[in-house]
């Protein structure tokens, strides 16, 4: 069974948060829901969420995906996160998947250059510093997929993303039954 972290702080935006979690599971992704601080985060509109651990009690476990969601000031408490950067380099390192979506790409993963020779998104709003920046190269898409870093845009792209990661982890097919039994293909 695949593992996947979703790394939490306080900020995070809820609706990336949960659909990450809960897409995950319905696929039957073993995930783990970490929390930066404290194992209770207040996210961007006020919604609670309760992490299963504390990421400092599981800094020397692997995962096959750590993904992280977007919103502020999350991003820029993921960011700070030193045993969280410790582990998305060593992630980035061994090649194994890491995911980033809405202000996470641009705020948390470039400053501490792990997109660097990359392509990659973001939320709109932080696209500038991607753009500026001469070690990665901004992708104007929901989703964008480069070697082991898949990037997303933010809360409207979020099922897309989890879907993506569902896929990557556990296949096509898997993906497709998600996507009918959510009725994500429905129009």
């Amino acid at each position: 069974m695949p593992s996947a972290l979703i790394v939490l702080a306080e900020g995070v935006e809820e609706i990336e948060a949960v659909t990450q979690i809960d897409v995950l599971r319905r696929a039957g992704v073993d995930v783990t829901v970490a929390a930066t601080v404290s194992k209770t985060v207040t996210c961007a509109r006020g919604v609670r969420l309760l992490a299963d651990t504390h990421l400092d009690e599981i800094t020397d476990q692997i995962f096959d995906l750590i993904t992280l969601p977007g919103g502020m000031p999350g991003a820029e408490h993921l960011r700070d996160s030193s045993n969280l950067i410790k582990m998305l380099q060593a992630q980035m390192s061994a090649d194994r998947w890491l995911g980033a979506i809405c202000a996470t790409p641009a705020v948390a993963l470039l400053p501490h250059g792990l997109l660097t020779g990359r392509q990659a998104t973001c939320y709109p709003a932080f696209q500038s510093a991607l753009a500026q920046d001469p070690h990665c190269q901004l992708v104007d898409a929901a989703v964008v997929c480069d070697g082991n870093l898949i990037t997303s845009q933010g809360p409207g792209t979020a099922q897309v993303f989890a879907l993506t990661l569902v896929e990557i982890l556990c296949g096509q097919q898997v993906r497709q039954q998600i996507t009918t039994d959510m009725l994500t293909d429905l129009r």
